[in-house]
């Protein structure tokens, strides 16, 4: 049998909670758009799971962004839409002046966020028609742009580095060894940034536009160290973090990680990061999360939803905390608009 086949079936005989519906109304804050969406069929699932509303990181400017606004534009109340930047003609003089006048159209549009900006080591990518290769968050070229999106009260979601597993060699002692194959960063390319440095480019961002409200994304690929991240919510009273994506990841340690969700319950938020492309598959993923966040389930295994071999556990979250997390917070954030 090879490693990548090992697909445990748990032996123990522990309740199994059945959660089909949020406790608390909850907002979505990390999802995307596919051709393949349908949205009246999308919007009938975020009823049977009370999903409120999902905001669509579009990557986008131009007319892919103003296409996705029309496409839910039959929902406003149930979706946002977020635009990326505009990256043409960024190694350029001037560039960050039809940046800004794009971005602001695209605020005029509909846009009431930024994101999701994306850098796993080469520069920005995430973003069309043109992607910002070498250019980080910190790169004083970004900061007129976001500096407009703090006048323009639009919060920017931040991708930076990957889990701490994919930096690491593929060998026995590699935790994330059965995803690592085809997982992983090669830091043998020509001026790619480790783990730490963009995490460092994070907060080099954060610290230089206090006016700014961040969301880092999959809790800023923090889920090996949670205390990095920790570090930087206790400094910076403009950074927020999503979940989206990584409740594979923090699920296998139950303890030390609903102490930290206890901890910053103010600054945490829901999100899944789906396309809305296989309705059956968010539908299932939609209820792990809630089983993982809401009970004290132990040792379970969602191999269809995660492709690591930890079993997941409950994390039996305070009522408080999941009010906060599911919803409260983002719509604290976003009525700020």
């Amino acid at each position: 049998m090879k490693l990548k086949d090992y697909r445990p079936v748990s032996i123990y005989k522990n309740p199994k909670t059945e959660i089909s519906k949020a406790k608390y109304p909850a907002i979505d804050v990390h999802a995307h758009d596919n051709a393949k969406t349908d949205v009246d069929k999308l919007v009938t699932l975020m009823d049977e799971t009370g999903v409120a509303k999902r905001i669509i990181l579009s990557y986008s400017t131009g007319s892919r962004f103003d296409s996705i606004v029309d496409k839910y534009a039959r929902y406003k109340d149930r979706f946002d839409i977020w635009c990326g930047f505009d990256y043409t003609g960024y190694d350029k003089p001037g560039w960050e002046k039809h940046a800004t006048e794009e971005l602001e159209r695209c605020h005029k549009k509909g846009a009431k966020g930024v994101g999701e900006l994306g850098d796993k080591g080469l520069g920005e990518f995430y973003s069309h028609p043109v992607p910002g290769w070498g250019m980080h968050i910190d790169d004083p070229r970004m900061k007129p742009l976001l500096e407009k999106c703090a006048e323009l009260k639009m919060p920017v979601n931040v991708h930076v580095a990957e889990d701490e597993w994919m930096y690491l060699p593929a060998d026995s002692t590699n935790d994330g060894l059965m995803n690592s194959a085809k997982w992983k960063i090669d830091l043998s390319k020509k001026g790619i940034l480790n783990h730490d440095q963009l995490i460092a480019t994070l907060e080099n961002a954060v610290k230089n536009n206090p006016k700014t409200i961040f969301i880092a994304c999959h809790l800023a690929n923090c889920c090996a160290d949670l205390s990095k991240l920790g570090r930087l919510l206790d400094k910076y009273p403009n950074l927020y973090a999503d979940l989206a994506a990584r409740f594979g990841e923090f699920s296998p340690v139950p303890r030390y990680t609903g102490m930290f969700m206890e901890k910053y319950q103010d600054r945490l938020l829901y999100g899944v990061d789906t396309d809305g492309k296989n309705l059956n598959y968010e539908m299932e993923m939609y209820r792990v999360t809630f089983r993982i966040l809401e009970s004290a389930d132990e040792h379970f295994y969602r191999h269809d939803l995660f492709d690591y071999h930890w079993p997941l556990y409950g994390l039996l979250l305070s009522n408080e905390a999941l009010r906060k997390i599911y919803g409260g917070n983002a719509k604290r954030l976003f009525n700020q608009q």
